[in-house]
């Protein structure tokens, strides 16, 4: 029966969670589709701008899930050890288990929850969210109908949303010193919103003297990182890498495909958290 089912749909404030929500909309409008966002306190604020455009588009509201510990208190609870891609507790706390405490009741009650996740047909279902009950079934609809980078471009375009401001400078959603960022996002983040790097440059500090082997960025600390002849160095190697990328690709003229280059073509596509980057 119908209402023993639960239909979600997970963004992180990133394109294609957005771009699969406008096509669940447009494409299957008999599905009751319950929206959320797992807010961590850290994320951009133009995700937040973003969100509330989408919210409009959708018309109706974007469920806010919020941890009930915060990133200050898990920080605490392992040992001043940052987060990292060998540790990955803020997606774990801050993420995942928020959305388990809320779907919790409904398993509990018997109802199937149906989870939409924006896996592209470009990618492969890496880190996903494995459900490990049976009544909590996970779908791909971008993989099941082929929809691609391109494909999520035009669905956002079309629907008149655009992208994400951040995209201007960065290439993902996710707090604002996530540690898959590349370099050239930590330079921009300093210069883009200076208070949010430094608070990222005040968590490294605290955690290297608590003895934790992580900084942000792989190899360097921020301080380092942001040294006046290193950050010159981390721009030109960036725009070499880009010169190159533009040279391989082939031009359409029906669409303009530098739009499409972002900084995980540049650099080569990282591993990323699908609850926090799609």
């Amino acid at each position: 029966m119908p209402h023993h089912e639960k239909h979600v749909l997970g963004l992180s404030g990133g394109k294609d969670s957005a771009a699969l929500a406008i096509y669940m909309r447009q494409n299957y409008p008999e599905l009751d589709i319950d929206y959320f966002f797992t807010d961590t306190g850290k994320e951009l604020p133009e995700v937040y701008e973003f969100l509330g455009k989408l919210e409009g588009f959708l018309g109706k509201p974007i469920l806010r899930l919020n941890p009930n510990r915060d990133f200050d208190y898990w920080l605490k609870q392992y040992n001043n050890f940052l987060p990292s891609a060998q540790t990955r507790w803020c997606t774990r706390q801050l993420k995942l288990k928020p959305f388990e405490e809320w779907i919790k009741p409904f398993l509990e009650e018997g109802m199937t929850v149906h989870s939409y996740v924006a896996i592209r047909a470009d990618e492969p279902y890496r880190e996903g969210y494995n459900a490990k009950q049976d009544s909590l079934k996970i779908h791909l609809p971008f993989k099941d109908d082929g929809i691609d980078k391109p494909g999520v471009a035009e669905i956002l375009e079309s629907s008149g949303l655009g992208w994400p401001k951040y995209y201007e400078w960065r290439s993902r959603s996710g707090c604002t010193f996530c540690f898959y960022q590349q370099k050239i996002e930590w330079v921009r983040l300093k210069e883009r919103h200076p208070e949010a790097f430094d608070e990222a440059k005040a968590y490294e500090k605290d955690a290297l003297e608590h003895g934790s082997p992580f900084t942000w960025s792989q190899g360097e600390s921020l301080d380092e990182l942001t040294e006046p002849a290193r950050i010159r160095q981390i721009k030109e190697d960036y725009e070499k890498r880009l010169l190159k990328i533009k040279a391989r690709k082939k031009q359409n003229p029906l669409r303009p495909d530098s739009e499409l280059i972002d900084i995980d073509d540049v650099y080569g596509q990282p591993k990323f958290c699908v609850a926090c980057h799609k």
